[in-house]
């Protein structure tokens, strides 16, 4: 297996040439993107200079890389398509309003509610793609795939196999880049190993006159200075509504995927990102890029990852990605496009090596079986459909998971006290999942003449739970028993109904906590 090797040493060299290695590999994914999402490819280029420079000076994590992206590239192939690229435009420009008040309002924080095995799932899932996105370099463009017969047929898989020698070739020249990779930092680590080996397997093919793809046979990158433009759309409530939709799952998406990277990130380096502060900086990137006619984007892991493990930790490494990416296009364009693409999938593949989660399968079968579970969900969903829906799919399943196991939790003890009442004692949560338990072990019928349900070592966390308690009350009323409901939060007793004076007020014993319930807002 692959050691990464991470260089933790903070300076100014190392950010410069990290940064100088990631725009390397930033070129031929942001001219992908642009493919993907049906515009010219110096659009996705623009997108990834613009939101890499800004995000890199005002966002809330350094040494995070951003720039466009195929999760956000999927959603906006079917605009682009229905109307034009200048609504692309001004929904990005509306994506990224949205971006910054999610900042404003805090919603940032909203990201530790993801799970670790989502958590694991993300990465893993994304690993794959990223994997997978690299497969088409080794095809020949426009010819059918070995799968065109099948259910598969135009998927990611479905790829039309170059030529024996010319895929042995590619197969080399990509096993000599993570070669370099991995052995050169045990003897220097005075430059980004990875940049060593793009300018190495460069060289080699050059010299060597080698038969191999080159960036230049995908698109041209050659372009000048991106210029305001306002979007040449109608200002009107039509294209609201058609520009909308679009805006608001573009900015989730894009949010989502900076806000787990920036966790990742978290975890790699032993520091702290500022969420909040990564939303506003993201949302105004967007806005301007909308402005200069640029695809919008996001963090990458992928890039971020070349980042990280090249040395790049401060705001600088991302600031000189995007300022050679600016070079490239301006200048020099001619000496990018004779990389070859075996060196920069030689890269990613590193970084799939990187980013996925090797310890997921030595823990798989220790961990519970719900966790696992979610792991594999996560995991296939990202692959299947999206980030942002795998992930949605991941913490509304761990959510249910946590109602269903807590649910289990509450129990009653009876005993009679020495008034004869019957006191019940009431233990664990009451909410939604666990309500019909918890009425469940109550019986009228066979209490005594007074009870006293204490609810001192329970919680009630929401309207599922009042209303459970209001009908308990009410089927103690009904049987004509005299009830006290004890120990209960002042909330609780505002709400109640049923229960009328026979809430015993204990204001000094009585919980002080808040409750999930509207009327209370």
């Amino acid at each position: 297996m692959f050691e990464i090797y991470t260089n933790t040493t903070a300076s100014i060299k190392n950010d410069v040439l990290s940064g100088l290695t990631v725009a390397l590999a930033l070129v031929p994914e942001a001219i992908a993107f642009a493919f993907v999402a049906g515009v010219d490819p110096l659009v996705g280029l623009y997108a990834a200079f613009m939101v890499g420079l800004i995000t890199a000076c005002i966002g809330g994590r350094p040494g995070m890389i951003s720039g466009a992206t195929g999760a956000l590239a999927v959603v906006m192939v079917s605009l682009v398509a229905e109307h034009g690229v200048e609504y692309l435009f001004a929904t990005v420009v509306l994506m990224g309003i949205l971006q910054v008040l999610a900042g404003v309002f805090k919603l940032g924080k909203f990201i530790r509610m993801v799970p670790h095995p989502v958590m694991l799932g993300f990465v893993n899932g994304l690993a794959i793609v990223i994997f997978l996105a690299q497969l088409s370099q080794f095809g020949e463009p426009g010819q059918a795939g070995w799968l065109s017969d099948t259910i598969l047929q135009g998927s990611i898989l479905d790829v039309a196999w170059l030529q024996s020698e010319q895929l042995a070739m590619l197969l080399a020249l990509v096993l000599l880049t993570m070669a370099i990779i991995h052995f050169l930092p045990r003897l220097t680590q005075a430059i980004p190993s990875s940049l060593a080996a793009i300018l190495v397997v460069s060289l080699v093919v050059i010299v060597f006159d080698l038969d191999t793809r080159v960036v230049g046979d995908v698109a041209s990158i050659k372009g000048g200075l991106p210029s305001l433009h306002i979007p040449s759309v109608p200002f009107d409530l039509h294209t609201l509504s058609i520009i909308f939709p679009y805006a608001l799952i573009l900015a989730a998406i894009g949010l989502i995927e900076s806000l787990l990277t920036l966790r990742l990130i978290d975890e790699i380096t032993t520091t702290r990102g500022r969420g909040n502060k990564e939303c506003i900086g993201q949302g105004l990137a967007n806005t301007v890029t909308g402005f200069f006619g640029g695809m919008g984007g996001c963090a990458m892991i992928g890039q971020s990852m070349i980042n990280v493990n090249s040395g790049g930790r401060g705001r600088l490494s991302g600031i000189a990605a995007a300022l050679f990416l600016l070079l490239f296009i301006l200048v020099g364009s001619s000496l990018i496009e004779q990389i070859p693409l075996a060196a920069l999938i030689g890269v990613m593949f590193i970084v799939v090596i990187g980013t996925f989660e090797w310890s997921s399968f030595r823990i798989i079968g220790k961990v519970p079986r719900s966790d696992a579970m979610v792991l594999v969900l996560v995991s296939a969903v990202t692959v299947i459909s999206d980030l942002a829906v795998a992930v949605i799919v991941g913490v509304i399943v761990s959510a249910l998971v946590f109602a269903w196991e807590h649910a289990k939790e509450i129990r009653v003890e009876a005993r009679s006290d020495h008034k004869g009442s019957t006191v019940y004692g009431v233990y664990g949560p009451i909410f939604f999942g666990s309500v019909t338990s918890f009425l469940e072990q109550f019986n009228p019928k066979e209490a005594n003449a007074d009870v006293v349900i204490d609810f001192a070592n329970s919680r009630v966390c929401d309207h599922s739970g009042l209303e459970a308690i209001d009908t308990l009350a009410d089927r103690y009323l009904n049987a004509g028993k005299t009830l006290h409901l004890v120990h209960l939060s002042e909330e609780c007793r505002t709400l109640l109904r049923k229960a009328g004076n026979l809430v015993e007020v204990n204001v000094i014993e009585d919980p002080h906590y808040f409750i999930a319930e509207d009327s209370l807002a």
